[in-house]
């Protein structure tokens, strides 16, 4: 059947696209995978599928090289989906890349914004308490109100706001919220406040007992548990920064 002339056989579209940007600080699969199991708990589900970036300046020797096929099997390993690199000037490694699938990704900003073409959410390979890229403040508007228990393998994203759960959630689910997260039940799954980088979003909760919580793409996990200051506790959990990273605080709330 012919085309219409008002109908294109294809089109192209400018999309922002929302990935989790890997800042490597070692390139060995075998070194990656202690690190990464130590950071993230060897939880298979951490990640849901998201889009991830692989930046490679943080590391000042990539002469040797880079083991790709294991690379990129550990991280799908944690339910991510490598889409490009940056941060490689080696023709070598570039080939390589592109042998792989990946594209080179230098010239895309990886600030938030509607104008940009890629939104990162930084985790590094090193440490929970990591460097990132500048995050953007600001307010968010309306509030999503959940008022049944997030169960696991459930996952709740209030886009563009607050998020207030009167229930709680429970191991093995996700909240994420552009805005602050208020939990007035038990806070037992993962938590992600300010997703799109508002580093001044908090996760405000009544029963503090996650498997991982997040402000602004800074993660930090308790595959050890949680300490015991704070378990079960009313707490506020923040970003901190500094001139050099930013780290997630945890501090109790005082509620009496």
């Amino acid at each position: 059947m012919p085309h219409s002339a008002s109908i294109r056989p294809v089109e192209f579209h400018n999309m922002n696209v929302g990935a989790v940007l890997v800042l490597l600080n070692r390139i060995d699969p075998a070194g990656l995978a202690d690190e990464m199991h130590r950071m993230l708990g060897g939880r298979p589900d951490t990640f849901n599928h998201e889009p991830a970036i692989l930046d490679f300046s943080a590391i000042d020797d990539v002469s040797k090289n880079i083991d790709w096929n294991g690379l990129l099997s550990l991280l799908r390993r944690y339910r991510l989906q490598p889409m490009g690199i940056r941060g490689l000037a080696i023709e070598a490694h570039l080939a390589g890349a592109r042998r792989a699938g990946l594209a080179t990704l230098d010239d895309v900003p990886m600030t938030t914004g509607k104008h940009h073409q890629a939104q990162a959410t930084a985790i590094s390979a090193a440490s929970v308490e990591a460097s990132a890229p500048a995050p953007v403040s600001g307010p968010t508007a309306n509030t999503l109100y959940i008022d049944r228990f997030v169960r696991s393998g459930q996952q709740i994203y209030a886009q563009g706001s607050d998020l207030v759960l009167l229930a709680g959630i429970s191991p093995g689910s996700e909240v994420i919220a552009d805005g602050n997260i208020h939990c007035f039940g038990s806070l037992a799954g993962r938590a992600l406040a300010g997703a799109r980088g508002d580093a001044n979003a908090r996760i405000i909760a009544t029963c503090f007992g996650p498997e991982l919580v997040a402000v602004a793409g800074i993660y930090r996990t308790f595959e050890r548990g949680v300490p015991e200051s704070i378990a079960g506790r009313a707490v506020v959990v923040r970003m901190k920064s500094s001139a050099k990273n930013q780290s997630i605080v945890i501090e109790p709330l005082q509620i009496n």
